[in-house]
């Protein structure tokens, strides 16, 4: 497959993806993928994650060019609002940078959809500090907590560490329908208020931008955004307990990088890849060079197995 060159990262998550097939050999494209070998027509409707949006808008271009009569849409309103949608039957699958909730799958057996989980690749939620930031070497998974945690009182640096400024942290963070939001407040706030002063966006950018804004900014987003702005901004190791250790390729894929590495996923309407050949061959594309792709974008690819498991199970709801 062909290394593409993809949208600006800020141009994913301003809008949602929308990349309609317009025709032309795979040769003039410079894509070597193959689709089903079947000429499909129609269309296909996702929504949900930004951090999964990457990955997810890099699949959809070069399955344009293995099949030019499928359009293809991926929304970005976050995880929480990817499976609002889903559960209102407007999308045949949701993006999600944590596994679905109790509650959303409870709606969507309320609805009658039934699903599968199709897991894309892992990343590394990376802590990133500003660059003029010269007191923080790492941080502790206690002292990210003690940080975060709203405590009705403003927070310095110096109040986390001994010798650091007696300056207020400013704080970034996801919003709320966020996925990576919802698993930074499972393993590191274990469920307690983020702190009330935090910014709050779906819009990674807004994030990067605020971080580099001030030397005394924190903030959290996926690994592929760390990637794309690691020029302007830093990233911090974190210590949990056997030492501080910095998101890579090889922390994130061994699970060395914990407790903040994570898989990301799709979930996809049985329904719709039963009954839809369009939505079947998409997903089926999907999961074939998910793991090329999520490398190509900054991810990290699962390994080869839990691309063959998921394989077999969308081909047997395909009835192949």
């Amino acid at each position: 497959m062909k290394n593409v060159k993809f949208l600006a990262m800020s141009t994913i998550l301003g809008s949602a993806v929308f990349l309609a097939a317009c025709g032309g050999e795979d040769e003039a494209n410079g894509s070597s993928s193959e689709g089903s070998g079947e000429e499909l027509s129609g269309q296909v409707q996702g929504d949900g994650s930004s951090t999964v949006a990457p990955i997810m808008e890099a699949i959809v271009e070069e399955y344009a060019a293995a099949q030019p009569g499928v359009q293809v849409s991926s929304g970005v309103s976050g995880t929480g609002g990817g499976f609002e949608k889903f559960i209102a039957g407007e999308t045949s699958f949701s993006n999600a940078s944590r596994p679905i909730k109790e509650e959303e799958a409870a709606g969507l057996e309320e609805a009658g959809i039934e699903y599968t989980e199709v897991e894309l690749g892992y990343d590394g939620l990376s802590v990133v500090i500003n660059q003029e930031n010269d007191w923080v070497d790492y941080l502790t998974v206690e002292e990210l907590k003690e940080m975060w945690t709203e405590t009705g009182e403003e927070k310095t640096w110096a109040d986390i560490r001994e010798g650091w400024p007696e300056e207020p942290i400013e704080f970034y963070s996801p919003g709320i329908d966020s996925g990576t939001f919802d698993y930074f407040n499972e393993v590191i706030l274990e469920d307690e208020d983020i702190v009330r002063s935090a910014t709050l966006s779906e819009d990674d950018n807004v994030l990067v931008q605020g971080v580099m804004g001030s030397p005394n900014a924190i903030g959290y987003f996926g690994y592929a955004y760390y990637l794309e702005n690691q020029d302007t901004i830093k990233v911090v190791p974190i210590d949990n307990g056997e030492g501080p250790v910095e998101p890579n390729n090889e922390t994130i894929e061994s699970g060395e990088y914990a407790p903040l590495s994570r898989p990301l996923f799709t979930y996809v309407s049985n329904d719709a890849v039963a009954e839809d050949p369009a939505t079947a061959d998409f997903i089926k594309f999907a999961i074939e060079n998910a793991g090329e792709l999520a490398e190509a974008v900054g991810y990290v690819s699962a390994p080869q197995e839990v691309y063959d498991e998921d394989m077999a199970t969308i081909e047997e709801l395909a009835g192949e």
